[in-house]
């Protein structure tokens, strides 16, 4: 069984979304302003290779679509 904890989902998600914005006006960059009104994501995460194991599955999902951020 995976676990997957509240700071793995906010690392994902953080960082599908600042990745995959379309831009200023787009429901994703929206999301991305609400995660980021209440989670400061750590300084050291700056790509997918920073994230552990859980939260990189959580990541990979969101690239390929099988989960909706």
């Amino acid at each position: 069984m995976t676990y997957f904890d509240r700071s793995d989902i906010c690392e994902a998600h953080y960082l599908y979304l600042a990745e995959y914005h379309e831009g200023q006006w787009s429901p994703a960059y929206a999301k991305l302003s609400a995660l980021l009104a209440w989670y400061s994501p750590r300084p050291s995460l700056r790509d997918a290779d920073d994230l552990e194991d859980n939260a990189r599955a959580i990541y990979d999902n969101l690239v390929a679509g099988e989960v909706t951020p």
